[in-house]
């Protein structure tokens, strides 16, 4: 059997240090050696578990169906704490199996997807619960209470972070968008077939004309 790794970690820390991401690497190994194949191809996306827009995810999924292989991931969080996401992963056919959940069914994965999403929902809860909390001990939440000069250089570094995101993923993606305008597509086109291949434009959403030609010129 052949595999595609797809492996998850949600910052750019995280992705460099290889926090949390040698971790599934090694789940993903032990499992192909325990159940035998080999690992074709490897796929890691730096992208929160909140959101759906999953550039690499959609070229790990591809890749397995080409060469008739099984996506493979650690953990089934790291596909998603989304139990809608993962169901519409379980509908659309993708053949995938988790390290440590490899006997499980459509039922089981329903199970675990949902707890999950209770997962993410408690962590969202946390964290809101501990902001009420240093509110009423009168910690000022928010910019206000910032040094001016912090304040701007944390907005300049917001934008330099999200011009190298904008990079990075021109980068991933300006290859199948070349590769569809040398088939003859115009622009419009090119973004209807983006669309049908599930890809999404770097803030999840449809793509435009404008969108394509943005990435073209990057």
């Amino acid at each position: 059997m052949k595999y595609v790794a797809y492996y998850r970690v949600s910052t750019q820390k995280q992705g460099k240090s290889g926090l949390g991401l040698e971790a599934q690497k090694k789940m993903v190994t032990d499992f192909v050696a325990i159940n035998g194949g080999e690992i074709v191809a490897e796929y890691t996306e730096i992208e929160s578990g909140k959101h759906d827009s999953r550039p690499e995810l959609m070229n790990a999924m591809k890749h397995a169906s080409l060469v008739g292989g099984r996506l493979l991931v650690g953990k089934l969080d790291r596909l998603s704490r989304d139990l809608h996401f993962i169901t519409s992963l379980q509908k659309s056919r993708v053949d995938f199996v988790v390290s440590d959940l490899p006997g499980c069914d459509s039922f089981t994965i329903n199970i675990y997807g949902s707890l999950a999403q209770r997962e993410r929902e408690m962590i969202a809860s946390r964290t809101k619960a501990g902001l009420a909390a240093a509110k009423a001990r009168g910690v000022k939440l928010g910019t206000n209470n910032l040094k001016p000069e912090l304040v701007k250089d944390a907005s300049a570094k917001g934008v330099q972070v999200r011009q190298q995101n904008a990079d990075d993923f021109a980068a991933r993606v300006k290859p199948t968008i070349e590769a569809l305008i040398a088939q003859g597509n115009s622009l419009r086109g090119v973004a209807a077939e983006l669309d049908k291949l599930g890809v999404k434009t770097a803030r999840g959403g449809v793509w435009t004309p404008t969108a394509v030609k943005n990435v073209l010129a990057r």
